[in-house]
């Protein structure tokens, strides 16, 4: 690892789809809701109360608890893959059947459980590499001082 302490750290999990992405990390406490939570057709958060709200996950590696509330969070997802606008990937902490739907219909390289936890060690920002076949989650560069709390998600 290097001088920040976070570059070359290596969070270890279960992979759940296969594949291996490198992508900007886009960090948050808050579970996702699929209906009325994102707009299928940008990759952004609408969920008024989420702290994303307004911001493009299209592209980035989703790091977050996991899904919230009905089935259909799965075909929501889903929907994103079919309109170009899915994450790169998922990290997410619990694992739910909705959850793991979702990353299997996405098809998108997705690692749940990992440790040391995904949401105390990565941050907004970060290069990431998400490895779905063996469940490795690798800083590639890290974002210092830049979190989840109080950032600038601007675009």
């Amino acid at each position: 690892m290097t001088i920040d302490g976070r570059t070359g750290l290596e969070l270890r999990g279960r992979g759940i789809v296969g594949g291996v992405v490198e992508a900007e990390a886009l960090v948050t406490r808050d579970p996702i809701s699929g209906f009325g939570g994102i707009d299928v057709a940008t990759g952004t958060v609408i969920e008024p109360r989420h702290e994303l709200f307004g911001v493009c996950f299209t592209g980035k590696v989703l790091v977050f608890p996991g899904a919230k509330g009905s089935s259909g969070w799965s075909g929501f997802f889903q929907s994103t893959r079919l309109e170009g606008t899915a994450p790169a990937a998922f990290v997410f902490d619990r694992l739910t059947t909705k959850a793991v739907l979702g990353a299997i219909v996405t098809r998108i390289p997705t690692v749940v459980g990992a440790a040391p936890a995904p949401l105390d060690h990565l941050r907004t920002g970060d290069l990431l590499r998400v490895d779905g076949d063996s469940g490795v989650v690798t800083v590639l560069k890290s974002t210092i001082g830049i979190g989840f709390q109080g950032s600038d998600f601007s675009e």
